[in-house]
Parts: structure tokens; C-alpha cells; sequence
């Protein structure tokens, strides 16, 4: 745990990453709603669109602390900039994407081939310090092509943190920057968790947190034994209903159940009405991940929430055609009859 310039405590435990095209401050919404605790991460924001572009729309989140915003970029002074006006929007923590590996990424200079120059990662996250009090953080790879020796991966580390960074988000893959896709370099490149073991003994000074294959509870929780934290990314925006799951493994604190969660959350939709209903939905579409009748839910919502007269309330009319809409005091969902899930009577959610 570490103390932001507040002296408020950050708990990196479990941490939630950067993903582009999901966790929009909808996404950060209804997790936060599951979890109290998990320590979530905005899409990545370049700087160009923060410094020429609205920034008051890359920067709206509410309800969603504590929360990083993560950042794209290579100049140093645009990064202070950006750095400040997250501070300001009340962000608890920047952070420097160095591991995306998508050719829109790297055709900017940014990115994981921002793994090669580790001097200028430095200078950049000097220039940020320097200009806030909250922490600024690195997510990185553990190496790009050939250059994924831990020799290469430890001097990066080096060099960055010699520039003041102490917290460091390690996707325990290298990146290959050309060749694979974006969705490959998540899958094809092996795990090195070693790396991150090793790291994390080498430089005790920083806190190093592991990503990258991150798939079930009970494997994130196995590696608390050997790194500070965990960041998941695909498994929970698919099944954000796992987030409860760590909820009661790491602190002991009941997360409400499905059915509040949908009530909680359509309640906050209806208060974004200059979004159409299939940016808020889009986000409930895993929630019943696990329990019967759960493709219907899908299949139902992902058919009528893009029609022009969508409303956040459909998600209702889902829950009822897959027969999610009941439940019993024991937290358990109960279904019809004529439910064609005839083993879902009972099952717990």
C-alpha cells in the first residue's frame, strides 16, 4: 500500500487495467459498484487530447476513486501538462502507458517501443513529478522483439526509477511490434513471471504489480504470495461479477448481488442522458457470466440496445426473457418452469 501526497492509502491489492474501449467511466461505474476496493484504470488518453481536445470529456469520472488516468505520450513538458490536469479532475494517480504494442501506438512514438528508450520514459516521468503531488506510475512490458533479456528489462527499470518512478504495472510478456495484433500480443508471447519476481527482489524501493494471464480468482490470489499486487484486465470487463469474488477473498466485505448491482448501476444510467443507452449497456452484457440463462440475457440486450429508441431500462427486459429477473432472500436466483436451463433452479450467482 501506497500513501498518495494526501496521506490517503491507495491499495494496489487488486487493480483493474487500462483497457481502450471499455473502462470508460461507465465501466469504472459499475465496478466500482461490485467493488469498493479494486484500484481502476482509465483508457489510455493521448496527449495531444488532452493539450488540443476537449479534456474536460476525456477527464469526467465520478464515484469511481480511487481511479488512475493513464496517458499516452513521448514529450515530456506535453506529459507535465497532462499531468497537472489530471491531478486537478482529482484523479489519484497518473500513469504512463509504455506497453501498448497496437502500429496507431507506436506510429505516434508511444507506447511499448517506448520500451527501447528508457532514458526518455525517465525524463518524461521526471518532467510529471516534478508538476503534481500525486504518484506517477509506469505500465510497461518486460521487453520488446529481441530485446527481452531481464539484463534489458532490468536497466529499463533502472533508469526509470532512478527518475523517481517507485511503482511499476508489468505485463509479463515482451511485446513484438510487428506481426501480431494487439489481441496476439496478449496471447502469444510467453509468460515470464519470473521477470516480475525477480524485479521486484532486485529494486525493493519500488512496487512492482503483475498483469498479464491473469484469468481466475484463484490464480491472481496465488501470486500475492510473490508481488505486491494483481492487474487483470480481459477476465473482469467479461465477468465483472469475479470483482465480488475478490471482494470476499481479500477483504472480507459482501458485494450486492447481481440484481443490485443492475438496480444501482440503471440508476446511474438514467442520470447520462447525452449517451445512448449502448454505451452504458454495452457494460452489462457479462455480468451473468456463469448462471443459467445467461446467453439469453446476452443475446436479448445485444440485439435491442443499439436501436435508436433504446433505454437503459431494457436491461430489465432482458433479465426477464432470460429468466434472471427473480431471486430469494438467500441470494440465490430462482427461475420458471419452462426455464430451458433445467438445471438452473437453486444455483447460486
Amino acid at each position: 500500500m501506497i500513501l498518495d501526497s494526501n496521506k490517503t492509502p491507495i491499495d494496489r491489492t487488486l487493480s483493474i487495467a487500462p483497457m481502450m474501449g471499455a473502462t470508460d467511466r461507465h465501466c469504472r461505474k459499475l465496478m466500482r459498484i461490485i467493488s469498493p476496493h479494486a484500484f481502476l484504470f482509465t483508457e489510455m488518453v493521448v496527449t495531444g487530447a488532452l493539450i488540443h481536445g476537449d479534456a474536460a470529456h476525456f477527464l469526467r469520472h465520478a464515484d469511481d476513486d480511487p481511479c488512475a488516468l493513464q496517458v499516452g505520450g513521448n514529450d515530456p513538458q506535453q506529459l507535465a501538462q497532462c499531468a497537472i490536469l489530471a491531478e486537478s479532475a482529482g484523479y489519484q494517480e497518473i500513469n504512463l502507458n509504455v506497453g501498448c504494442p497496437s502500429d496507431r501506438v507506436q506510429s505516434g512514438g508511444i507506447g511499448a517501443c517506448l520500451m527501447a528508450q528508457p532514458e526518455l520514459v525517465a525524463d518524461c516521468i521526471a518532467a510529471m513529478q516534478a508538476s503534481i503531488t500525486i504518484p506517477v506510475s509506469v505500465k510497461c512490458r518486460i521487453g520488446i522483439d529481441d530485446e527481452d533479456s531481464y539484463a534489458a528489462f532490468s536497466h529499463f527499470i533502472h533508469t526509470v526509477s532512478a527518475a523517481g518512478c517507485e511503482i511499476f504495472y508489468v505485463h509479463a510478456r515482451k511485446a513484438i511490434l510487428s506481426g501480431l495484433s494487439p489481441k496476439q500480443n496478449r496471447e502469444i508471447p510467453p509468460l515470464k513471471y519470473p521477470y516480475v519476481y525477480q524485479i521486484s527482489s532486485d529494486f525493493p524501493h519500488c512496487q512492482f504489480f503483475l498483469n498479464g494471464g491473469l484469468t481466475s480468482i484463484e490464480t491472481a490470489i496465488d501470486e500475492l504470495d510473490r508481488v505486491k499486487g494483481v492487474m487483470l484486465g480481459r477476465a473482469p470487463y467479461s465477468n465483472p461479477y469475479m470483482l465480488a469474488g475478490f471482494e470476499n477473498a481479500l477483504y472480507e466485505h459482501q458485494s450486492p448481488d447481481r440484481l443490485e448491482v443492475v438496480a444501482r448501476y440503471i440508476e446511474y444510467a438514467r442520470q447520462c442522458t447525452t449517451d445512448h443507452p449502448k454505451h452504458l449497456l454495452k457494460h452489462l452484457l457479462g455480468l451473468f457470466t456463469g448462471c443459467p440463462g445467461a446467453r439469453r440475457y446476452r443475446r436479448y440486450l445485444s440485439e435491442t440496445m443499439y436501436q435508436a429508441d433504446a433505454s437503459v431500462d431494457l436491461v430489465y427486459n432482458a433479465l426477464h426473457a432470460a429468466g434472471l429477473d427473480c431471486r430469494t432472500s438467500d441470494r440465490t436466483f430462482t427461475y420458471t418452469e419452462n426455464s430451458t436451463d433445467q438445471t438452473a433452479k437453486g444455483i447460486q450467482c
